[in-house]
């Protein structure tokens, strides 16, 4: 399958968008990639999201230079901060490899040089979970691991569930930044994108910028459920009446 793939190849390339369900919130995980060429798409991600998840490589040599003053791990997390994104979760990785091997003086480690640097930044080290993690084996991701039993707090999903979800403006103008537009067979035109201010529903004519395009909006769709009506915080597909890709390209 896709993780597969996305292991082997060690590097993420593009915002690829991953859903699933919690006990709490429907979560799409925008994954932004951790190399210089994709600022760019980091950003359009990043502006969309509620919560951020900070990965950090916790073997010797990967977690120094993440977060150097060049590092990715510092850039992404300036990125999350700037663009809006207040709640973050900090996801410390491969706590299997060998140089850590599971250990707690890691960890504490860890915990205290990123706590010091997010906070220069402007996020609130009390109010963060920092999680550690194998997301090679599994450990720590849903379940609690028998390989860290000297951690006390949530698992990555628990971690999850206690983000707060943020007053969503119902009453105002719609918006909805496009991630990405596709083209469907048998559809048409489906531009993707969370709604930001205002409701989306079929039937409404809507306008695009800056091409300035206006068309009626055939249907909307979540996690491939067709919606009466979308609010904000949804991340949506919805199809369009006689309008390319190319018509509404970002």
């Amino acid at each position: 399958g896709q993780l597969k793939s996305e292991r082997e190849r060690g590097i993420t390339i593009d915002i690829a968008l991953w859903k699933f369900e919690t006990a709490k919130y429907y979560i799409t995980i925008i994954d932004a990639p951790g190399h210089r060429d994709f600022i760019k798409n980091m950003i359009t991600g990043t502006s969309q999201a509620d919560a951020a998840v900070l990965v950090i490589a916790s073997p010797t040599g990967e977690f120094e230079a993440g977060i150097a003053k060049t590092g990715q791990t510092r850039e992404h997390a300036l990125l999350a901060y700037t663009l809006g994104v207040k709640q973050m979760i900090v996801a410390i990785n491969k706590m299997d490899e060998k140089s850590v091997n599971w250990s707690q003086a890691r960890y504490d480690e860890i915990v205290k040089e990123t706590s010091s640097f997010v906070k220069k930044i402007g996020y609130n080290p009390e109010k963060i979970n920092f999680v550690p993690i194998s997301g090679w084996a599994g450990d720590n991701m849903l379940e609690k691991s028998a390989n860290l039993p000297w951690y006390k707090g949530p698992t990555l999903l628990e971690a999850l569930d206690q983000i707060t979800e943020p007053k969503r403006p119902t009453d105002k103008p719609l918006r909805v930044p496009l991630q990405d537009v596709y083209k469907i067979g048998g559809i048409g035109t489906v531009p993707v994108g969370r709604v930001e201010t205002g409701i989306l529903k079929p039937g409404m004519i809507v306008t695009f910028a800056p091409a300035m395009l206006s068309t009626e909006v055939k249907s909307v769709e979540m996690h491939h459920v067709a919606l009466p009506e979308a609010v904000p915080g949804d991340n949506v597909g919805f199809n369009v009446k006689n309008l390319s890709v190319k018509d509404i390209r970002r």
